[in-house]
């Protein structure tokens, strides 16, 4: 045989042991490798690639697409991986063209242009005719602009939400804004760890662009044209005048097309886009004896006394940044067992739990609240102040019960309507 396999189906056979999410052995590459050639052809390109690298690589699927470009050429015949009819899967209901997704999510076709911007109208519009409303809040490092979605795009959004969505499973490993998930939930396999580390992704919803949306409903089944308006109805790219005094990479994020912060359809999305991330990090994790979780843009291990937490940073950073998202390596913390560590802002030394001083924090506030009325307390402005307490009253209780009781009894003593 001469010349080589080639970088396109080197790509087809590397994605297809991505797509199987199982751990690296001859077995596992053959049945990956018999999803796009015949089963014998498959088991002979295993064997090559397992004589070359018997223990995975950090990074498997880009190392195996170099390697498998560079064996001898395949004769065998190559399944098709793109059969002209594709089942829908995940549940998600079927919408063969653009009018029957029109009717979904109760638009007329023209409204769902509208809605789609499929022209980039809104960019230069102004505010009474754009689909969202933006805000900027303070954060630690420069400020997060959020794109609430108006009435009529949130009803979209929420429709694509709970039809299609809602069926595809996340990563074992997120946590975040999934149902039974919480900030308790991602904390608790860290509890009690010698070492626990936090690192966290840059610019998480920003980053996750159309096209990384558009894979998401490809996946469901969808045909091109449906993924592609679907993508367009819950991404969006910020106008200019509210890019102004934002820093160069907020702005060039924020000027594509990506996930809104505020979109109800944008956690879920993120998450979905984010499987392959989890996966990986979690078998890096499962290799080296360590735990990881995940809740929206933070990013949990913990292990040992001796964990090479150097080249944990490093593995990590490298794995998300192939995988299209950015470390922000300022804000990465490492927690030895004499040190208070604090994951989602719950303390996992001994049992996930509500730092004491937060605790005190919101029952003062009650106390307060009883004393002078709630409006009065309300410093922050709150649009539902009360639904802002009993929201915290909820996190404190989701680890301690006793709290949260107590809390319950003083908040039922507050006047909450002056």
């Amino acid at each position: 045989m001469s010349g080589a396999i080639g970088l396109e189906l080197a790509v087809r056979l590397a994605r297809s042991f991505e797509l199987l999410d199982d751990d690296w052995s001859l077995s596992t590459l053959a049945e990956a490798f018999g999803e796009v050639v015949e089963p014998g052809r498959a088991q002979d390109i295993a064997g090559r690639v397992i004589e070359l690298m018997p223990v995975e690589p950090v990074d498997p699927v880009r190392t195996l697409r170099r390697v498998l470009a560079d064996l001898p050429k395949l004769p065998a015949t190559v399944v098709p991986l793109d059969p002209v009819v594709v089942p829908m899967r995940f549940g998600a209901i079927e919408i063969p063209d653009l009018p029957a997704l029109a009717l979904v999510l109760n638009v007329t076709p023209t409204e769902l242009e509208w809605f789609a911007d499929r022209g980039g109208w809104l960019r230069r519009a102004s505010q009474p005719l754009s689909h969202y409303r933006y805000r900027r809040l303070p954060k630690a490092t420069g400020v997060r602009l959020v794109e609430a979605p108006k009435v009529r795009l949130r009803e979209i959004q929420r429709r694509i939400l709970h039809r299609i969505l809602a069926g595809i499973p996340a990563h074992p490993a997120c946590h975040g804004f999934e149902k039974g998930c919480s900030t308790a939930t991602f904390a608790a396999p860290h509890a009690g760890s010698a070492t626990v580390l936090r690192q966290d992704l840059r610019d998480f919803f920003s980053t996750i662009t159309v096209a990384r949306v558009r894979a998401v409903f490809t996946a469901c089944g969808y045909s091109t044209a449906v993924a592609r308006v679907l993508a367009e109805l819950c991404t969006t790219a910020s106008p200019v005048a509210e890019l102004r005094g934002l820093d160069y990479s907020q702005r060039t994020l924020l000027a594509a097309r990506h996930l809104p912060q505020g979109a109800p359809t944008s956690p879920r999305l993120a998450n979905l886009v984010a499987h392959g991330l989890d996966r990986r990090l979690t078998g890096y994790a499962l290799r080296r004896g360590l735990t990881y979780t995940r809740y929206a843009d933070d990013l949990a291990f913990s292990g040992d006394a001796d964990l090479d937490t150097a080249r944990l940073i490093w593995t990590v950073t490298a794995i998300a940044r192939d995988e299209g998202f950015t470390v922000h390596t300022g804000k990465t913390l490492v927690r030895r067992a004499h040190q208070r560590q604090v994951l989602a802002g719950l303390v996992v030394n001994k049992s996930p739990a509500a730092p004491r001083d937060r605790y005190d924090a919101v029952r003062a506030l009650l106390h307060n609240c009883a004393r002078t009325g709630a409006a009065a307390q309300n410093i922050d402005q709150h649009n539902d102040f009360r639904a802002h307490v009993y929201g915290l009253i909820s996190w404190i209780g989701e680890t301690n019960p006793y709290r949260r009781d107590k809390l319950l009894a003083m908040a039922d003593r507050v006047d909450w309507s002056g």
